[in-house]
């Protein structure tokens, strides 16, 4: 299921013995570009405590109610490593917590989940993933802080983030949503993660390998749906291929 970043901000989250807050946040890789943490505001019962939750943890997203179902006790995040909410997320921090849960650390093999090309929760069939050659050095960001950063095609600026599309089966951020008011009134278009060629964080400035033209005449973003048929289209227009095909072919060359 695909999701806005900012829909999603706000649902309720419910743990194995009761809720223990809002969704505030994400925290994303900007290798893989997968949600690696969801931000809980909690409220008063952890003050002054970031609250992170994994992935591995999150059971579902449901839309009708509007909260996501996490398979942990309020205890087990009552005790897990404290974070302070001035700190940022540090790889010291990441593998206390990782280890806290029994979790591989993600960055253990080239694959998005240490050893797994897709999210996989079954405790049984997780282990402990040893540093390798093909480890990775993750910078984890923050949705919030990155919306509004600017978008630059291969010839010129093209508008800015407005919103990020989510799949909350396997967390990846399939698409940025970029507002291009300033040049093509009341258009928004969608760009696939997979087409960003660099990103230059203390210009908070993401480039593209697209012309302007061509997303000019991309099929328009609407607010209502995100459907398959859009997608194809979109990936149509650009000549690409699409995530889905990818995320089989992956699945049935790991069986």
């Amino acid at each position: 299921m695909l999701d806005k970043a900012k829909t999603l901000e706000g649902y309720k989250l419910q743990s194995l013995d009761g809720e223990i807050g809002n969704v505030k946040d994400f925290y994303f890789d900007d290798h893989y570009w997968v949600i690696r943490y969801l931000v809980a505001d909690t409220g008063n019962w952890l003050t002054g405590k970031q609250v992170l939750i994994s992935p591995y943890a999150m059971i579902a997203a449901n839309k009708e109610k509007e909260h996501i179902n996490i398979d942990l006790t309020k205890k087990q995040i009552e005790d897990s490593p404290s974070l302070k909410t001035e700190k940022p997320v540090s790889r010291q921090f990441e593998e206390q917590y990782n280890r806290h849960y029994g979790w591989p650390m993600y960055w253990g093999d080239s694959a998005i989940w240490g050893y797994y090309p897709y999210l996989k929760r079954d405790q049984k069939t997780l282990k402990e993933s040893a540093q390798s050659k093909n480890a990775w050095d993750p910078h984890l960001r923050s949705t919030r802080e990155v919306t509004n950063y600017n978008i630059h095609a291969s010839d010129g600026e093209i508008g800015h983030i407005e919103d990020f599309i989510i799949n909350t089966e396997t967390w990846t951020i399939h698409y940025l949503i970029i507002d291009t008011r300033n040049l093509w009134p009341g258009k928004k278009v969608l760009i696939s993660t997979q087409w960003i060629e660099n990103i230059k964080w203390s210009e908070s400035k993401v480039f593209v390998n697209l012309t302007r033209a061509a997303i000019k005449l991309s099929p328009e973003y609407t607010e209502e749906f995100l459907t398959r048929e859009y997608e194809i289209a979109l990936h149509q227009h650009y000549k690409r291929v699409g995530y889905w095909l990818n995320e089989h072919t992956t699945k049935n060359d790991s069986h």
